[in-house]
C-alpha cells in the first residue's frame, strides 16, 4: 500500500439532493477516523479458557474528528446548521486512493475559537446512524 497526503483525507457533506451531491468542508486542517466495534462474548465451558466472539455480532460505528480553519463556505454553514438542529446528513470521507466512505452521520460536536491577532477555527465530531458503506 501507498503512502497517501493527509490533505487528501477530506469530509464532505451532502447538499441535501437526490441524487446526493458532496462538498468539501473547507478549512479542515486534521481528520481522523475511527471504525468501532463492540464484541458480542460466547465463551462458555467448552472454549478451554479462552474468549470467543460471535463474528457478525455487536454494534459496529463510524467517529470522525476534525479541526480547521472557518472560512465561511456553503459546507461549513451546512454542517453548522446540521450541528444546531440536530439532525442527520448525509457525509463523505474521500481518500487520495480514490476510496470513499459514504453515510448518515450526526453532528455530535462543534467548538469555534479565536485569538484577537489569528483565524477563527473549529473542531467537530460526527457520529455514523446505519450503515456506511466503502467504495
Amino acid at each position: 500500500m501507498a503512502a497517501e497526503k493527509g490533505s487528501a483525507f477530506l469530509l464532505k457533506v451532502g447538499n441535501g439532493a437526490s441524487p446526493v451531491v458532496y462538498a468539501t468542508v473547507a478549512g479542515l486542517r486534521t481528520t481522523q477516523l475511527s471504525v468501532n466495534g463492540e464484541a458480542v462474548t460466547i465463551t462458555s465451558k467448552d472454549s478451554g479458557g479462552w474468549r470467543e466472539l460471535l463474528s457478525g455480532a455487536g454494534v459496529r460505528s463510524v467517529s470522525v474528528t476534525g479541526a480547521g480553519v472557518f472560512t465561511g463556505s456553503a459546507a461549513e454553514a451546512r454542517l453548522k446548521a446540521n450541528a444546531l438542529s440536530g439532525v442527520l446528513d448525509d457525509y463523505r470521507l474521500s481518500f487520495e486512493s480514490g476510496e470513499t466512505m459514504t453515510g448518515k452521520f450526526l453532528v455530535t460536536r462543534l467548538d469555534y475559537a479565536g485569538d484577537f491577532n489569528g483565524e477563527r477555527s473549529y473542531t467537530l465530531s460526527l457520529e455514523s446512524s446505519g450503515a456506511v458503506v466503502s467504495a
